[in-house]
């Protein structure tokens, strides 16, 4: 089925070809005709499947049939979770929209860089807007982007920007949009919680869910090597000297093992470099460009690249720490194997991480045999999760079991062949001595403090009622002396 009978016009299928887009895929041929109706879509379809092509088409066929008018204002707007991802999109419309009659503004606004070429290039409108959650919401509080005009809201990779990391972000943004608009949502994988959050977003959408078959599946060859976990260095050193890998995407856990595997590789002659959250946009940029353009061999990044990251003919995909969910897996592996393309998916499986990696198995449907290297074969055991001994611990204390004993009882008998320890100590003493348990309060709860009680004053003399008659008495007896004592000599 060609693009023309998608119902796309015919400059813009015209350019579609231009760009390498010869026949449609299933996405693009179930999501296109959808979104030229203009209800509102959840779309689900495997990694490098050509989604982003799948909204943007409509998204500059709307643009051409709108007027053109004095003031640019942005009728679509795409929220994309990194800035890699970003940049990537805002780069397909601009290629896609480059044979078309009229001339497309496209803003790309992303964080990590200074906001002030970004408000400079928005002085004259946009027709689309490309941005991260956050820095759009930056350039709306200084007042430099308005999207009162905004008819369609794209979320690539929602089920990143439906997370609770950008819940926050997200909510403010949808609280500036108009109402009425057509929602899009894309992703290659939706969980259950997170695909009825996205279902609560929209108005009665329209669900596309591509099933990965043995056809449109992607040609990834899976492997799993078993190492020890000090020896992944090593090995990934041994694979690129022992393979002609010209470009490999090696996935880690953190920044901090980022840059000391790229150091590492690096200072073995290995042509390397890391990407992760801390690199300044400039050195993302450039060293993805380095991949791409082959002057890099291996590049170590954190999960910041394991989403809508195009590298053409990457071959293969390393995953050096194994990630934290199966999700994450389905994204990182799906850099390698597009658009036809063979690729390569290899995972070291160290004995700590061994079951995380069976449950990774069990949710993307798959067994893999565990493959091992010779010179590295693991030495270490699997370590017995904390507050669960083995069978062979447990021998004693099933036979008590079963010679009757409560679990109470054994309990006590425990304590008791415990050896004494300080605090043990003090409590023997304690119950051998109650009264001083009395007469010392225990440690962490002091003594309540009585206050003594007031005694009633003394009772006064009685003294005579106070009379003018009596002040006058007074007052004549001032300047008389007082009589002599009884036992006062003359």
């Amino acid at each position: 089925m060609p693009f023309a009978s998608l119902g796309l016009q015919p400059d813009l299928v015209q350019s579609a070809l231009e760009q390498g887009y010869i026949q449609p895929t299933a996405i693009q041929s179930a999501a296109i005709p959808a979104i030229l109706q203009g209800g509102d879509l959840l779309a689900t379809a495997q990694t490098g499947s050509g989604k982003t092509a799948a909204f943007c088409l409509p998204l500059l066929q709307r643009w051409l049939a709108k007027p053109r008018g004095i003031l640019r204002q942005p009728q679509a707007l795409i929220l994309l979770p990194t800035r890699e991802l970003a940049a990537q999109v805002g780069e397909i419309l601009r290629d896609l929209a480059q044979a078309l009659p009229r001339k497309l503004k496209v803003a790309v606004v992303y964080g990590g860089v200074s906001i002030n070429p970004q408000m400079m290039a928005l002085r004259g409108g946009a027709d689309i807007v490309v941005a991260t959650p956050g820095r759009l919401l930056d350039l709306l509080d200084h007042n430099a982007l308005r999207l009162s005009a905004v008819k369609t809201l794209v979320l690539d990779e929602a089920d990143r920007l439906l997370d609770l990391g950008f819940a926050d972000e997200l909510g403010s943004v949808l609280d500036r949009l108009p109402p009425t608009r057509q929602n899009l949502l894309f992703s290659a994988t939706f969980p259950p919680a997170v695909r009825a959050l996205a279902e609560k977003l929209l108005n009665q959408p329209l669900r596309i869910d591509i099933e990965q078959t043995a056809a449109t599946a992607p040609d990834i060859l899976q492997r799993a090597i078993e190492v020890d976990a000090d020896k992944r260095t090593l090995l990934l050193r041994h694979l690129l000297a022992a393979n002609h890998w010209d470009r490999v995407l090696v996935f880690v856990a953190s920044r901090q093992a980022a840059d000391r595997v790229a150091d590492k590789l690096h200072r073995n002659g290995v042509p390397a470099a890391a990407l992760h959250g801390d690199c300044s946009q400039s050195q993302r940029g450039q060293v993805l460009a380095d991949l791409k353009s082959g002057r890099l061999r291996v590049l170590v990044a954190t999960d910041v690249a394991a989403r809508g990251i195009d590298i053409a003919r990457l071959p293969l995909v390393v995953n050096y720490d194994l990630p934290r969910s199966p999700v994450d897996y389905t994204h990182r592996i799906g850099r390698t194997g597009r658009a036809g393309a063979r690729g390569e998916a290899i995972s070291f499986v160290s004995a700590d991480c061994a079951a995380h990696f069976r449950l990774i198995e069990k949710r993307q449907q798959l067994r893999l045999t565990r493959e091992r290297i010779d010179g590295f074969e693991p030495t270490e055991a699997a370590a017995r999760p904390p507050g669960r001994p083995g069978r062979l611990d447990d021998g004693p204390r099933r036979q008590r079991r079963h010679q009757g004993q409560t679990q109470e009882q054994e309990g006590q008998a425990a304590r008791s062949r415990r050896p004494a320890t300080g605090r043990r100590r003090l409590r023997q003493a304690r119950a051998a001595a109650p009264q001083m348990e009395r007469a010392r309060p225990r440690r962490g709860f002091p003594q309540a403090k009585t206050r003594p009680r007031r005694l009633a004053p003394p009772p006064r003399p009685e003294q005579a009622e106070c009379t003018p008659a009596n002040r006058r008495a007074d007052n004549s007896d001032a300047g008389k002396s007082p009589p002599a004592s009884r036992n006062e000599n003359p």
